[in-house]
């Protein structure tokens, strides 16, 4: 006959074991840490819990005894092991510095650290950064377009159809720095000759950019990059498939066609001129825009005292408001 302290023993270990398994939960049940020290204390006062033990293994007891043996020694250490984990701040910054400057090694990051009385070694910047192409790659177009805004023109074409479906054609000369239309014709039948034309008249007087952006179109002609240097252009095809590449002159001329040519049917070319000719106007003096900070292009001085009134472009397409003198 076995004592009356086996036989407690043997009911609190089965009880332990259906309390677990009566858990609500859809997995398999998973023993907690209490779970884990309740079977280490047993195993240690009686020998024989291993024959009363279903749902955990012998294995399972010793790496539940291992793990608290891990637990204790840390605990009389009085601190973590190992060397201190960086705080997410300084992880965020690793990154971010590796992200805005491509061309940096790990020593140039840990040097911008120590200037911030940040110390990290280099095998942890390593780490923490992440990592890009083999070679350090070359400067985004945003960052070249922000250099040489002041200095940069864009030239694009766009096509309109006319009430009797003829193809008209529109080239569109822009300037970076204020967005400003500085010069726009209309053609039929557009040619190289055409094209260089409307180049001189865009740089009257020596008003010339130091660079053009242009696309691959054929219009341009072979030698449009040779002319354009003996008069002191640089002009940059864009690459193929990157729109990213001439982004100031695409979203002009989506805003020509959302805000004009799209709410019109044009006659024939003079029409087109027209239109065009009044909508650049409006666009150069009169309409804000977001990357000017809601200014217009061409700064216009404004009476800021009278009453206001309003005038209509395109025919009442878009109004002006302006106070009255």
């Amino acid at each position: 006959m076995r004592g009356r302290e086996a036989l407690v023993a043997e009911n609190l270990m089965l009880r332990h074991q259906l309390a677990v398994l009566t858990r609500p939960t859809r997995r398999r049940p998973r023993l907690r840490a209490r779970d884990k020290l309740f079977w280490v204390m047993a195993h240690a006062l009686r020998r024989d819990g291993r024959r009363h033990l279903v749902l955990v293994r012998a294995e399972s007891v010793i790496r539940c005894h291992r793990q608290a043996w891990r637990l204790l020694w840390r605990w009389r250490s009085h601190g973590p092991i190992g060397r201190p984990r960086l705080s997410a701040e300084v992880r965020e910054l690793i990154v971010t510095m590796a992200r805005d400057n491509p061309r940096w090694g790990s020593e140039r990051i840990r040097g911008e650290l120590l200037k911030l009385g940040l110390v990290v070694s280099k095998r942890s910047i390593q780490r923490y950064r992440r990592r890009g192409p083999a070679h350090p790659s070359s400067q985004t177009w945003r960052t070249f377009l922000a250099n040489h805004a002041h200095h940069l023109w864009a030239a694009d074409l766009l096509t309109v159809q006319t009430l009797t479906f003829k193809t008209l054609y529109v080239l569109v000369f822009i300037a970076h720095g204020r967005r400003q239309l500085v010069h726009v014709n209309v053609t039929a039948n557009p040619t190289a000759a055409w094209v260089w034309r409307q180049v001189i008249q865009a740089t009257p007087w020596g008003s010339k950019p130091r660079h053009l952006l242009r696309d691959h179109d054929a219009v341009y002609g072979r030698d449009f990059r040779q002319r354009t240097r003996h008069i002191g252009i640089d002009a940059i095809v864009t690459p193929v498939a990157s729109p990213r590449a001439n982004a100031v002159i695409e979203r002009m001329i989506g805003t020509l066609r959302r805000e004009c040519l799209d709410h019109l049917i044009i006659l024939d070319e003079q029409h087109l001129r027209s239109v065009v000719g009044e909508f650049v106007h409006y666009y150069n003096l009169e309409r804000p825009h977001r990357t000017l900070r809601l200014e217009a292009p061409v700064p216009v001085l404004r009476a800021v005292e009278g009453s206001v009134r309003s005038r209509p472009v395109l025919g009442g397409l878009h109004h002006v408001y302006e106070r009255a003198a």
